[in-house]
């Protein structure tokens, strides 16, 4: 597994998408083509400095696998640091530090395939989906793909008049319905929001929730938490669905206090493996998390939500155990597998183990 890293890139293109939306297209030189080879969902750790700040933030590569460029899109929120740096002040000549690809929003692609996919996406959320369409239509000729995508009125949508022609190009194959919260129903759109309700409706007639291959949902937390339970509660295969967030609105679990019994100790020891090297250090086993205090120890660990959505910050504990305060992003069997977020992980044994390296 090649580890993660930053390369310099410049901006090739920015494209306004929506008043508050732009993408952002990247200049890869042929020695990194390599590293920046992606697969359809995945993303992309962008890093630069605003002021005296540094600044990471995770966007979703909108390009299909085919398309021959590595872009992404920025919506500005409100608040939002690199957000509005973005949509204001960034321009083609302009160069960031950009992490190689990222993220297992995905299935694998097989030509022969005859595939039945799904995809609920609101706002920003269309661009990993995006990605995922144009590939699987390209390379599944066999395959149909149904979006359902929610924005607040017409004008908001991203990526609107891309949508429609890949709906003309793959006539018959490419269903797109349009949610719309704040506008009257026009012919072709529907009015409301993405939910349990609109996911039994579509059950009930076009779609059979046993035969979706696979089900994309990418979005607000509530968004996505409830269309995967309608889908489950339909008969769609829980394997069968992928979740992707873009934010989360629980709050984050305080640390434990010393919560394991077994330690003699008031601080744990942490080894962390990473590039073949190893770095050692002593953590509390009521302070900060392991990725906040290996980056104060000196390590360059990859990271960029620390909220336990993005899994930038993913490794495999090796030696002892911890407690992860949230995860948003790791599978099941990646946690029994003993995969963590570092970013919200602390030590519950007198010695932990942290493998980056690990595939």
């Amino acid at each position: 597994m090649t580890t993660p890293s930053f390369h310099p890139l410049t901006i090739r293109e920015c494209r306004r998408e929506t008043a508050d939306t732009v993408s952002i297209a990247f200049d890869v030189p042929a020695d990194l083509a390599d590293r920046f080879r992606f697969i359809q969902g995945q993303y992309l750790t962008l890093k630069t400095r605003i002021g005296d700040e540094e600044v990471r933030r995770s966007y979703s590569i909108c390009s299909g696998v085919d398309e021959g460029e590595l872009r992404v899109a920025v919506k500005k929120v409100d608040g939002g640091l690199f957000s509005t740096h973005a949509n204001q002040s960034l321009a083609p000549g302009a160069v960031l530090d950009v992490m190689t690809p990222m993220g297992r929003f995905h299935t694998p692609i097989d030509p022969e395939a005859a595939r039945t996919y799904v995809a609920f996406a609101a706002g920003s959320g269309i661009t990993p989906v995006l990605s995922i369409v144009k590939t699987v239509l390209a390379q599944e000729p066999k395959s149909r793909f149904v979006l359902v995508y929610g924005n607040r009125t017409v004008s908001s949508i991203i990526f609107r008049e891309e949508l429609e022609d890949l709906k003309n190009r793959y006539m018959g194959r490419l269903v797109i319905h349009h949610v719309l919260s704040r506008e009257p129903e026009e012919a072709g759109l529907l009015r409301g929001r993405i939910g349990a309700e609109l996911v039994r409706a579509l059950c009930d007639g076009p779609l059979t929730a046993e035969d979706i291959d696979a089900a994309f949902l990418c979005g607000p937390q509530p968004m996505v938490e409830e269309v995967r339970d309608a889908l489950a509660a339909c008969g769609t295969p829980a394997a069968n669905i992928h979740v992707e967030l873009f934010g989360t609105t629980t709050a984050a679990r305080p640390a434990a206090k010393k919560a394991a019994a077994d330690t003699p100790t008031d601080a744990a020891t942490i080894a962390i493996l990473q590039d073949g090297k190893r770095k050692e250090f002593t953590l509390p086993y009521d302070g900060e998390s392991i990725l906040d205090a290996a980056h104060r120890h000196g390590a360059d660990l990859p990271y960029s939500c620390k909220s336990g959505v993005c899994c930038t910050c993913r490794a495999k504990v090796r030696e002892g155990k911890v407690e992860m305060a949230e995860n948003y992003s790791l599978e099941p069997w990646e946690v029994e597998a003993g995969y963590v977020l570092t970013c919200q992980s602390r030590p519950l044994t007198e010695r932990v183990v942290i493998d980056f390296d690990a595939a």
